[in-house]
């Protein structure tokens, strides 16, 4: 069984930075590609960023390009999206999330995380 727990998320000022890590269980790392999904209150799960299982490659809304990176490491079943220059809009509900397509569409998702909480604020 797929089980995806993130950590990481908090209180952090505009222009700030934060980690926030997923550490997958399950299935092997190579097995599904990895994402971060967001929900703000009052709006829809948008996809955030996603990467392949594969070969690594990347995938990033525009909202969040040069500034939000995502990495993954194989041997410890974890991915990470780094968030620098944060924004009061990028506040949200962060969830990790596990798929076999490399994908920003929630209705591709196969497996959710319980999530974590992402504010930014002054």
């Amino acid at each position: 069984q797929v089980q995806l727990v993130e950590s990481g998320g908090g209180l952090v000022q505009p222009g700030g930075s934060l980690r926030l890590s997923c550490a997958a269980s399950g299935f092997t790392g190579t097995d599904y590609a990895i994402g971060w999904f967001r929900q703000a209150p009052g709006k829809e799960r948008e996809g955030v960023s996603c990467i392949s299982a594969s070969d690594g490659a990347t995938y990033y809304a525009d909202s969040v390009k040069g500034r939000f990176t995502i990495s993954r490491d194989n041997a410890k079943n974890t991915v990470y999206l780094q968030m620098n220059s944060l924004k009061p809009d990028d506040t949200a509900v962060y969830y990790c999330t596990a798929s076999i397509v490399v994908t920003l569409d929630r209705d591709l998702v196969g497996a959710w995380g319980q999530g974590t909480q992402v504010t930014v604020s002054s």
